[in-house]
């Protein structure tokens, strides 16, 4: 994820005092599950929202409740990688519009929990880079569905040489069988995964794309909380 995106910064001592106020929390993590329906014009998806990161999913939840990405695009897309949303600046942008700096004034603290990782279909948030985000803390409200490829064992290794991870058996055995961008793991937080609708997002990741990856025909879409 090396594309920038831009949103205020600001001090770690502002987001351990004052992001709980700013956060609407709406669920005790273990309380309940909750899923997010994404609807668009090539088919919906049903995302579930981790309560192991309880920053990320009540966020989340919040901007969803409140109408926030809806006809919001999928503005950055790359097959064989991710899809890529949330931009407030993608409603109603123009052809050609440069998109994927936009932000709502606020950043989310990194929650990285080792057993949830970049595997097809992973609901992760997008940030800043490192240089000027050393804290690794995620965008307010984009956000990125991993689509990847599948790792066999002798790729995987090389990631962890090159890239000083590591992978459990489990999470080998995931990257073999569905795929993913194991590299991402541990640099950017995964709050959540696609668990009906898989599919759509190899259609989406198959549109055909122009300047800045952005969908040469706008993919837009709607999300709505479900009650199960």
């Amino acid at each position: 994820m090396t594309k920038k995106i831009c949103f205020i910064a600001v001090f770690l001592s502002f987001l351990s005092m004052g992001y709980a106020q700013k956060i609407d929390r709406q669920v005790k993590k273990g309380e309940k599950e909750y899923y997010v329906k994404i609807e668009t014009s090539y088919g919906d998806m049903v995302v579930k929202l981790y309560n192991e990161t309880p920053l990320h999913r009540d966020n989340f939840l919040k901007l969803v409740k409140e109408g926030v990405y809806d006809d919001l695009l999928f503005h950055r897309v790359i097959n064989q990688f991710m899809i890529q949303g949330g931009d407030p600046n993608s409603r109603n942008a123009k052809p050609g519009q440069m998109l994927g700096e936009g932000g709502l004034g606020y950043t989310v603290p990194a929650e990285f929990v080792p057993t949830l990782y970049h595997k097809k279909g992973a609901l992760a948030a997008a940030r800043q880079g490192d240089g000027v985000n050393p804290e690794k803390a995620s965008s307010s409200c984009q956000f990125y569905i991993v689509q990847g490829t599948t790792w066999d064992a002798e790729r995987l290794k090389s990631v962890e040489q090159r890239m000083g991870k590591s992978f459990t058996a489990e999470q080998a055995e995931v990257y073999a069988k569905i795929g993913g961008t194991p590299f991402l793991d541990g640099d950017y937080t995964v709050f959540g995964e696609v668990v009906e609708g898989l599919e759509v997002v190899d259609k989406i990741a198959a549109v055909p794309c122009g300047p800045m990856d952005r969908p040469v025909e706008d993919v837009k879409m709607k999300m709505t909380i479900i009650e199960r």
